[in-house]
């Protein structure tokens, strides 16, 4: 049987040696980043815990990365939260593509400014391929004050050769025995209290190893402005793409392609895209995570010399533009990890809606109950999964932000919501309209995107042992304050005035209606400001039987989805054509948010197209005068235009012409006018 290789990793700095999962950030503890330890330094100078290479020094200067000729990759970072301080108290002694010895001085902290600063000074070591280099990690000498340079840790090599690691020459390997040797006598103490680090190599470390790689040959932390991803996508933003070896990414384990457009580097990964840009901004940091549609963020242009403000558009019509892309850039990109599980719960929804509109199911059975409640789920709490997610994306705290969602939701206030009598409150003497909150998108955008300067602001006011308490309370509580009391009377009284003006328009004219809602209802869901129609809708199917209004909406249903259909019948992208034909199966089962959030905002121009033809829709559907005696719509929902006592009729067949013409429009101007793969990033001429 062969013997496995150890490797000796030294202590890179005096002080008391730490397990892993001792250390106070949940990112290091959980060893998603790898295996390792970690050090309390009583001392500020950092040495090599390794011999080998320099791969990557953060541009905040409070990580090096390291790969030996056996192939570890070795990230030593000094600090916890160090990266907010812009590299102040650190000096790195090297810089990529230097080649150090164990025991060579890499960098020094100024241990002082860190304790000024509240932060914590932990060094900490890992092996970030730990998953597929080591069979094991042995940690010596753990809870025990060591001196720079004393052996602590064992790392066992897997028997198997990695591939892509480098070759062991003979003279590496013999520089390695005498690195063993030279400190053989300074671990033999530590030798008999060996414990196995608590941080072994769990699933998710391959995606860090992954991360490291590709932040590395794409130039590095300092060739990088931003970065976002799309659903199989890293998209970076670099400062020059000729210093990314595009062979050595495309070749990569886990990266599919490499591809050039709109001045983005793609890189193409598949369906982990999620859990390699996680890890992907653990190296990073949040200042380089941008999602507003590839523009840098403020603190990514100072940090890295990006264009500055005075790049931004000028004039009132571009600035518009940039702003609306902006804002729908984030609305999209903090959407597409719930757009899968939204299209199937709109599928279920919509089965539910048949079953009832034929008398299969009553809504008072227990198949039903259950069955609705699996469906509705995801809408009704779509407020605390979007809080999750969008601050994830934006860099905020993702717990914090989904309790906010929570609150927004919560039973008491969303019962006076529904009621006229309750829903004017006072919060401190502060007039308050309440509105729903389920399913809503844009509220909790915008918290998100306030929760970061709010974290910041009480960081700095509020002492390091007090924030582990206050901090989270008082931003929840911040930040649902200014939601409930700023952002949703500001949306219910904009939506008020649009339900009036849409009204009056509706009395004028059924048909100048139709066109109108058609055309705008969408763009209203978006922002939230569509919940001032749907009481009216509500109000006419309870005291007259019917809606006109509601069969207008359901017409804005049916061309999303027929737009969403286009793409799928002329895409000849895989990943597209997949998400495009759940989204559209989802719009005509009455559900349109994985249509809108999936394909047709991040592709505006289909979005455009799309409320055409919804305008087109309801235009014919109020010429048709066209009737909804139900809370259903769509394709799915046809059981809602026949009329009650008389059956399929003349309401009926004007449902049929008005809706499957719609489709049809929709369908037809976005093949031929909306949609081209040319939309797509070209693929790289990289082959794996």
């Amino acid at each position: 049987m062969k013997k496995a290789a150890t490797r000796r990793l030294l202590a890179p700095v005096a002080g008391r040696v730490l397990a892993l999962a001792d250390v106070q950030d949940p990112v290091f503890a959980t060893a998603t980043m790898g295996p390792g330890f970690s050090i309390q330094p009583t001392d500020g100078r950092v040495v090599a815990p390794v011999s080998g290479r320099v791969t990557v020094v953060t541009t905040t200067k409070h990580a090096v990365g390291l790969v030996t000729a056996s192939g570890l990759e070795v990230l030593v970072h000094m600090g916890i939260d160090t990266v907010e301080l812009n590299g102040a108290p650190f000096v790195c002694h090297v810089q990529v593509g230097d080649t150090v010895q164990a025991g060579e001085v890499l960098a020094e902290m100024d241990l002082a400014a860190l304790q000024r600063a509240q932060k914590l000074a932990t060094v900490i070591v890992v092996v970030t391929n730990g998953q597929t280099v080591l069979d094991d990690l042995i940690v010596a000498a753990t809870d025990q004050m060591v001196t720079a340079k004393t052996a602590v840790a064992t790392a066992v090599l897997a028997v198997t050769p990695v591939p892509g690691a480098q070759a062991v020459t003979s003279t590496t390997a013999a520089s390695d025995v005498e690195l063993e040797s030279e400190f053989e006598s300074e671990s033999e103490s530590g030798s008999k209290s060996k414990a196995k680090s608590k941080s072994k190599p769990n699933s998710t470390s391959k995606y860090a190893a992954l991360a490291t790689a590709i932040v590395t040959n794409v130039g590095g932390p300092g060739n990088i402005n931003s970065v976002i991803h799309c659903i199989t996508r890293l998209r970076f933003y670099l400062k020059d793409e000729h210093r990314a070896q595009d062979a050595v990414i495309a070749n990569l384990d886990g990266v599919i392609d490499v591809a050039k457009a709109g001045g983005q580097y793609q890189v193409v990964i598949g369906p982990a895209v999620n859990e390699v840009f996680d890890a992907v901004m653990v190296q990073l940091g949040p200042a380089f995570a941008d999602m507003t549609a590839g523009t840098p963020t403020a603190a990514t242009t100072q940090a890295a010399g990006a264009p500055t403000e005075t790049d931004a558009p000028t004039g009132w019509l571009p600035r518009l533009r940039h702003g609306m892309s902006q804002v729908i850039g984030v609305m999209t990109a903090a959407m597409i990890p719930v757009i899968g599980i939204l299209a199937g719960s709109g599928i279920l929804k919509g089965i539910l809606a048949a079953l009832t509109g034929f008398h299969v199911l009553t809504v008072t059975s227990g198949t039903y109950m259950v069955l609705n409640a699996v469906a509705d789920a995801t809408f009704y709490f779509l407020p605390v999964v979007l809080g999750f997610t969008a601050a994830k994306k934006l860099g905020s705290d993702p717990i914090v932000l989904a309790i906010v969602g929570a609150i927004l939701i919560y039973p008491s206030l969303m019962t006076a919501a529904g009621h006229a009598t309750t829903a004017q409150i006072t919060f401190f003497g502060v007039p308050t309209h309440l509105m729903s909150y389920a399913a809503s998108v844009f509220p909790m955008i915008v918290a998100a995107w306030l929760g970061v300067s709010v974290e910041r602001g009480l960081k700095r006011v509020i002492p390091l042992y007090l924030r582990s308490v206050f901090v989270p309370i008082l931003e929840a509580l911040i930040l649902s304050v200014i939601v409930l009391v700023v952002i949703g009377p500001l949306i219910t009284m904009i939506s008020k005035g649009l339900a009036s003006g849409i009204l009056a328009i509706y009395n004028f004219s059924p048909a100048l209606s139709g066109l109108v809602i058609g055309g705008l209802y969408q763009m209203m869901v978006i922002f939230g400001l569509h919940w001032g129609i749907i009481p009216i809708v509500i109000n006419d199917i309870a005291t007259n039987g019917h809606s006109y209004l509601n069969a207008i909406l359901s017409i804005t249903m049916v061309a999303q989805g027929g737009a969403v259909l286009a793409v799928f019948l002329k895409s000849k992208n895989r990943p597209l054509k997949e998400i495009s034909l759940a989204a559209a199966i989802s719009a005509f089962c009455g559900v349109t948010e994985p249509a809108l959030y999936g394909v047709n905002l991040k592709y505006k121009r289909v979005f455009v197209v799309a409320s055409i033809a919804s305008g087109l829709g309801g235009l014919l559907t109020g010429l048709l005068h066209v009737n909804n005696y139900a809370l259903s719509g769509s394709l799915i929902g046809f059981p809602a235009f026949i009329t009650p006592g008389v059956g399929i009729g003349p309401n009926f067949y004007g449902y049929l012409i008005s809706h499957y013409g719609t489709l049809l429009i929709a369908t037809t101007l976005v093949y031929l006018f909306g949609f081209s793969d040319k939309m797509l990033p070209a693929p790289s001429a990289t082959a794996k």
